[in-house]
């Protein structure tokens, strides 16, 4: 990345600790030097009857829990976890195909919501925030779904769809709240908070 990194004063050595690659993209954005680090099979499980709006920072804490252990003096942490609710239920990643079209059959023509969850965790401090975006779809016809399910194969996405692929393009007819915060990071408030840190 060319030019001073925001924060470059800063001692902190800052790890993303996500294999989403929009979240690396949307971190690079505000210009911080960071590192991603991935431990694979975290437990993302949730206790039943946990009110939707909070399980993102629910499952985002049981993330930083998980890198805590190997955390060295100047880390800086930063775990995430998104959902989209309708209904007041959840709708997590697809199984398959056919749970992909399906979702998207739900949220077509409908107004959802978006929240994710963020923790920053250093050795001597913890802190967790949420945002949510509330998004309101077109209706859908079975073959757009259809086409946008087998063309960007949405299977690593809650909810089904990517709002910055072509679901979005040619789906979303508003949006109240954060943009970003619908594509996994809520980066303006991400910022506003880490300076309270670096």
């Amino acid at each position: 990345m060319q030019g001073a990194m925001a924060f470059e004063d800063s001692t902190r050595h800052i790890i993303l600790a996500s294999a989403s690659p929009r979240r690396r993209e949307l971190l690079s954005g505000l210009g911080i030097d960071f590192e991603v680090r991935v431990i694979p099979g975290i437990d993302e499980s949730y206790p039943d009857g946990l009110p939707p709006a909070e399980i993102p920072c629910y499952i985002a804490r049981k993330k930083a829990d998980a890198y805590r252990t190997d955390m060295q003096e100047n880390d800086l942490i930063i775990t995430a976890d998104t959902v989209v609710i309708l209904d007041n239920g959840i709708l997590e990643k697809p199984r398959d195909r056919d749970d992909a079209i399906r979702m998207l059959h739900r949220l077509a023509g409908r107004t959802h919501e978006v929240v994710t969850g963020v923790v920053i965790s250093t050795g001597d401090r913890q802190s967790a925030f949420s945002v949510t975006s509330t998004v309101d779809f077109a209706p859908l016809t079975d073959g757009e779904i259809r086409y946008y399910v087998d063309t960007f194969q949405p299977y690593d996405k809650a909810g089904a769809y990517g709002i910055q692929e072509w679901i979005g393009y040619i789906g979303v007819q508003g949006i109240h709240g954060s943009f970003y915060n619908v594509m996994g990071l809520p980066v303006q408030r991400l910022y506003r908070e880490l300076k309270k840190y670096l």
